[in-house]
């Protein structure tokens, strides 16, 4: 029933261009044959005034060949070839006899069209003339169905023209946007993986949705992954926290653990660690929406560098470390927010596995196309084969004793670093110390 109120797109268009082709064409066929109709009719009167004046010519000619007067004139030839053209003509005197005639009766000879035949300025006689249905006439009306056959031969064959390429260019313009539709019920349905790809014979317009709608469906498959990784996450991580909570709430209920302060003491510590727990995967959940909802202007890196270090060199001071820094002016698009929350959490990062007295170098290059800012310590350093994991969640390295966290500030800063199209890098030697560098590219020119 929907269909059959709302016909296909395809036959609509093809309806439109069959119609218009079908008016264009008749328009065309009247207005060829009406032009020809009237350059027939032209050339037929050109043509009847051509033996008007060839007979009264003649007439004039044997009126004034051997004695002047009509009584020895022969016209008899000239009007055989006007008869041969459909005419029938007759020459009258002055006194409107009939000198010679090819018009048969009275009646005939009064109903014809007349005109003066004239020698040096005063009339001689009179021309009557009669065209018939035969010779000319016939001739043209000849041509006259010949024009309209071909007239309608050649609607009839554009008609077909127009139909065919009317079905095949409303088939192919609707081929995209059935495309398009297919990919959007296999993803109602459920099928994440579809995508409406390149669609080379569509539109400006079509590609552009298309595109639009393959943009969706990657946004929405990037959420679908985020959300079962943050379910993944909360499960591993609040797991063993639970499980500690359960056993020893059991064993004091059973009364296999008796109730002491220490005991109260290690559950508050539990609890406190499962807290501890929670803020981290909620900054994981802020780090993934962020990076889907950046809020991108143009800003200096090195102005917001500068923010950061300000922020965090009492911290510093009380580790007994030696912040130094060199910046260079760098435009790049970025939320300013997000950056400055990436630059903190790998500034703390060093700060924690750095030992007092060493010191963090904070430096910003440039080169075409591309900022760089590297945050390099002098801490423990990274084992080569554990420097693979450093971005990933809830991931502690072997110095992790060293220092309280969980493993979530590097995962953050890489999250955010890639949304903002850049590159995160750790290089590190166990004693020496670790080089963070986060790679951005520059702002476009606003010239």
């Amino acid at each position: 029933m929907a269909s059959a109120r709302h016909p296909a797109l395809a036959s609509r268009l093809a309806a439109a261009f069959i119609l218009m082709d079908l008016f264009t064409v008749v328009i065309i066929a009247v207005l060829a044959v009406t032009l020809g109709n009237r350059d027939i009719n032209r050339l037929v009167q050109d043509r009847q005034a051509g033996i008007v004046e060839s007979l009264r010519a003649s007439a004039v000619g044997a009126y004034n060949t051997g004695t002047p007067g009509w009584s020895d004139v022969d016209l008899q030839p000239a009007l055989q070839v006007a008869a041969s053209t459909g005419a029938n003509a007759a020459v009258l005197d002055g006194n409107g006899h009939v000198v010679a005639s090819s018009i048969v009766g009275k009646r005939d000879l009064a109903n014809a069209s007349r005109s003066p035949i004239v020698l040096d300025g005063k009339p001689i006689g009179t021309l009557a003339i009669q065209f018939t249905s035969r010779g000319l006439v016939e001739s043209a009306d000849e041509l006259r169905t010949s024009l309209l056959t071909a007239a309608i031969i050649a609607t009839g064959l554009a008609t077909v023209i127009s139909v065919l390429l009317a079905i095949y260019v409303a088939r192919r313009s609707t081929r995209p946007i059935a495309k398009l539709t297919n990919a959007a019920r296999a993803m109602g349905a459920g099928d994440r993986e579809t995508r409406v790809g390149d669609l080379a014979a569509a539109s400006k317009e079509l590609s552009e949705l298309a595109g639009a709608f393959d943009g969706l469906a990657d946004a929405l498959v990037a959420q679908e992954n985020l959300r079962r990784d943050l379910v993944s996450d909360v499960a591993h991580e609040l797991r063993t926290p639970v499980a500690i909570l359960q056993a020893n709430t059991e064993a004091l209920l059973d009364g296999i653990v008796p109730r002491s302060p220490e005991q109260i003491a290690s559950l508050h510590e539990e609890v406190l660690r499962l807290a501890a727990r929670v803020d981290d995967l909620q900054s994981l959940a802020r780090a993934d929406a962020a990076a889907l909802q950046l809020t991108p202007m143009r800003c200096d890196l090195a102005t917001l560098v500068a923010l950061a270090l300000d922020s965090m060199r009492a911290r510093f001071a009380a580790a007994g470390l030696t912040l130094t820094s060199r910046l260079e002016p760098a435009v790049i698009e970025g939320d300013a927010v997000r950056l400055h929350q990436v630059i903190t959490n790998v500034l703390v990062n060093a700060e924690k596995f750095t030992p007092a007295g060493g010191r963090v170098e904070v430096e910003l290059t440039t080169l075409p196309g591309q900022a760089t800012l590297r945050i390099a310590d002098t801490g423990v350093g990274i084992s080569v084969e554990d420097q693979s994991h450093v971005f990933e969640r809830f991931w502690r390295g072997a110095n992790a004793e060293r220092a309280a966290g969980s493993g979530v500030g590097l995962a953050v800063v890489a999250t955010l670093v890639e949304a903002h199209g850049g590159v995160v890098a750790v290089d590190s030697q166990i004693g020496v110390g670790t080089s963070v560098s986060l790679t951005f590219p520059m702002a476009l020119s606003s010239h």
